[in-house]
């Protein structure tokens, strides 16, 4: 495998030049991008840096008024945190795990994710870590819940502790005292596992329902739809009946969701398909309607149709065009609201933690960023928070960024980075 992972980086450098000479110079970023051409590249451009990890001292760079330090460090593969109510922080470590390849181009891909640690072992496990002398630094450490599929998303409403494991929704008992939940846990929803594995979790204001992220399997239903079944969409869970239902489709990849509270929106970030181009079409940040399908498969941004794959024109038609374009393949993941004053210089907006690309002849994401809003909506160009995450020459990683939460003092933010094993934790200086 690493003879095929060098043999693939070769290959890869010399696609990766061929295509960087008709490459776009502008992202498209915002609500009107200026979204190029598609350009159906057939073998897929695999750029995928090594993952190398923070050498000592070593953290990310923090716009001007800001600091960073690491909250958490020694994890396994951090993916998604969440803010207990007495300040203790859930971290869910979690990782993609291989499948049997079905050919060479899945050997390939594999052998680049592994170099990358993009897959590998899950620890299946949530952590619970406390800073308790209100340092900034978290200096206990326990564990929560283990023996997990695949964790991601979590929310406590009342006594009850909810995983987004790939597989579904489990329920626990967890009452106030309690160390970690007790009992192995309900299922309440299942979902099928594997593809875009992560099952991001929010409760609505009211606390009657949970909204679920659940990513396509494929790039673009090259193995048919009905595999695709209940998938690339956003689920809600009814608390008080456990009926279950899709609230919104066609979203190939939604993973962070939050909530505006002027308009009482739900807005999510969603990973774009492969295979069209550098920037085309962007990854996005959006408003999420009741019974809204935004595309996928069939086509992306509003009605551009996607001629790989065959058409349905009713749903077509169907398609709602995203709020705001964040860029090809930026692998926007994290998500969360940032109300004004939390970092010094920062409006109301929506924070989201670029996980960085993989597939185009120029890296792109691999940082924290803001975008501000005004009236519910999205007001201006995005602003980076923390950036440095990848090396000049694009060959390595030190981290990715992933989940980002309001931190328990409610000045700071604290996102996780998955390939430097850290929970990083921004306030002001």
């Amino acid at each position: 495998m690493d003879f095929l992972a060098r043999a693939t980086a070769i290959v890869g450098g010399a696609m990766v030049l061929m295509r960087r000479a008709g490459a776009p110079r502008t992202a498209a970023v915002g609500s009107t991008p200026a979204i190029p051409p598609a350009r159906n590249q057939g073998i897929m451009t695999l750029k995928m840096p090594t993952a190398r990890g923070w050498a000592p001292g070593q953290r990310p760079m923090a716009a001007p008024g800001l600091s960073v330090n690491a909250f958490a460090s020694g994890l396994d593969h951090p993916r998604w945190i969440e803010v207990l109510p007495d300040g203790g922080v859930l971290v869910a470590e979690a990782l993609q795990q291989a499948r049997p390849p079905k050919g060479l181009m899945d050997r390939v891909t594999q052998a680049t994710m592994r170099r990358a640690k993009a897959i590998g072992i899950s620890a299946n496990r949530i952590s619970l870590w406390r800073d308790n002398d209100g340092d900034g630094v978290a200096e206990q450490r326990e564990v929560f819940l283990d023996g997990l599929n695949q964790p991601f998303g979590m929310a406590l409403v009342d006594d009850r502790f909810y995983v987004g494991n790939t597989d579904g929704i489990i329920a626990y008992d967890f009452r106030p005292g309690m160390r970690r939940p007790e009992g192995p846990g309900t299922r309440l929803v299942s979902f099928k596992p594997g593809g875009h594995w992560t099952r991001s979790l929010i409760v609505s204001p009211d606390r009657r329902r949970i909204y679920a992220g659940v990513g396509s399997l494929s790039n673009i239903a090259e193995d048919g739809m009905e595999v695709e079944e209940g998938r690339a969409a956003i689920w809600e869970l009814d608390l008080a009946t456990g009926a279950a239902r899709i609230f919104a489709s066609g979203l190939r990849n939604p993973v962070g969701m939050a909530w505006e509270p002027q308009t009482g929106t739900l807005w999510t970030v969603v990973n774009e398909r492969d295979g069209l181009g550098d920037e085309t079409p962007p990854d996005y940040l959006t408003s999420v309607q009741d019974g809204g399908f935004y595309g996928w498969p069939y086509c992306y941004w509003g009605q551009t149709i996607d001629d790989r794959v065959p058409q349905d024109p009713e749903m077509v038609a169907r398609a709602l065009t995203p709020d705001y374009a964040l860029g090809g393949h930026t692998a926007s993941l994290g998500l969360c609201w940032m109300p004004a004053g939390t970092l010094p210089g920062f409006p109301d907006g929506m924070v989201i933690g670029q996980h960085g690309s993989w597939n185009r002849s120029t890296l792109s994401g691999y940082k924290l960023i803001f975008v501000p809003f005004a009236n519910g909506r999205p007001s201006g160009p995005p602003r980076d928070i923390l950036w440095g995450f990848l090396s000049p020459d694009e060959r390595e990683s030190y981290g990715r960024p992933v989940g980002v939460v309001v931190g328990p003092d409610g000045k700071s933010l604290l996102m996780a980075d998955d390939v430097g094993d850290v929970i990083w934790r921004v306030t002001g200086e």
